[in-house]
């Protein structure tokens, strides 16, 4: 049997300069016997030479459209909204699981056009966790720029914060957040306290790193603390809060209008890495829109001090390099097996989409 042909689509949503498959992945599935096609894109943090170098074939964006029928149509983020019966076999995150705002006409694309989707928030090992995640990094980076935000508050810079470039790489980002802390300093005020919520997980480990990094005093939560069932009145104490917490279930919100509406409220910054306000699902109902690297800052109507809220969809293209790299390491171990009797969490993953779509 020969080997998949995998091809790469370019990415369309702004700013997003993140990959799912590095130059050296593409290689290691080369080196293997795999067809990889790459779409040249303008945002990707990788070059079309970096990976013709390695023995892909690149074609022009949006081009996938004509690909063989039978190859793995390879992504990160969602598939321009369009009406066209989707044919091929897609992999990405779709967000169509939680009945999110047009779900059901998406997947009624991949119904009639009989393609499938295997959506990469759903690729799980037996255990049900994700064997690949950008997790790391999302918290690392809504962590640094809810520190910044929350020090240009403190510093009366408006707005909080303007509008956000990725990083080449993650040292450049180190210096801009020492910057602030030393503009603190020689102001007199005193360094945020920073509140992770879903300390333990992935995005957790990486908002409590990136406050490591700076000395800054974290207050971790998990499921020990939050299992009594919010809202939580601690959450206020806090100066930035980060939720890290992966909700697949409804559950009581951690905050409410209400609650943030105390005058002693301390919290001006709250970083949703999460993010999903247009679920049910959404643990934070206190609003209903996410953010962008144009537009990063959502300032809340409550009263006393202000309130302002982070909720960037794709928080690791603040540092695609380091990102993709570690994602495409994850992921490239389950490609090499997309065609192997091996592969349960292809087929997993597989059967996921026909319950949702049976749904239609």
């Amino acid at each position: 049997m020969s080997k998949p042909h995998i091809w790469l689509r370019a990415e369309t949503k702004p700013f997003e300069r993140r990959t799912p498959l590095t130059p050296q992945g593409a290689k290691q599935l080369i080196d293997d016997g795999y067809k990889v096609t790459v779409e040249d894109s303008e945002q990707s943090i990788f070059s079309g030479e970096c990976y013709q170098q390695v023995g892909c074939d690149i074609a022009s964006p949006g081009s996938w459209q004509n690909a063989d029928p039978t190859a793995y149509i390879l992504a990160l983020k969602e598939l321009p909204e369009d009406e066209f019966n989707l044919i091929h076999r897609h992999i990405y995150f779709a967000h169509a699981y939680k009945e999110q705002q047009g779900w059901q006409q998406l997947l009624g694309r991949f119904k009639n056009g009989q393609g499938q989707l295997f959506d990469l928030e759903y690729l799980v090992d037996d255990n049900q966790r994700r064997i690949a995640a950008f997790g790391y990094w999302a918290g690392f980076a809504g962590a640094a720029l809810g520190v910044i935000a929350w020090a240009n508050q403190q510093l009366n810079i408006t707005p909080s914060l303007a509008h956000v470039q990725a990083y080449d790489d993650k040292q450049p980002l180190f210096d801009d957040i020492q910057a602030k802390l030393e503009q603190l300093k020689s102001a007199r005020i005193p360094l945020p306290k920073v509140m992770v919520i879903g300390a333990l997980g992935r995005s957790g480990t990486g908002a409590c790193d990136l406050a490591a990094q700076f000395n800054l005093e974290v207050i971790k939560w998990d499921m020990a603390e939050t299992a009594p069932g919010g809202p939580f009145e601690q959450i206020n104490q806090a100066d930035v809060m980060v939720n890290c917490v992966f909700v697949q279930q409804d559950l009581p919100p951690f905050t409410t209008k209400q609650m943030v509406a105390k005058a002693d409220r301390k919290l001006s910054m709250i970083v949703d890495v999460s993010c999903d306000p247009y679920s049910s699902f959404n643990p934070l109902p206190i609003y209903h829109q996410c953010t962008t690297f144009d537009k990063p800052c959502l300032t809340l109507d409550v009263p006393n001090k202000p309130l302002e809220l982070i909720a960037i969809d794709h928080l690791p293209s603040l540092l695609p390099k380091e990102s993709s790299e570690d994602y495409s390491g994850q992921l490239l171990k389950q490609l090499r097996l997309i065609q192997s009797e091996q592969a349960d969490v292809w087929h997993r993953a597989l059967a996921l989409f026909g319950d949702k779509t049976a749904l239609l």
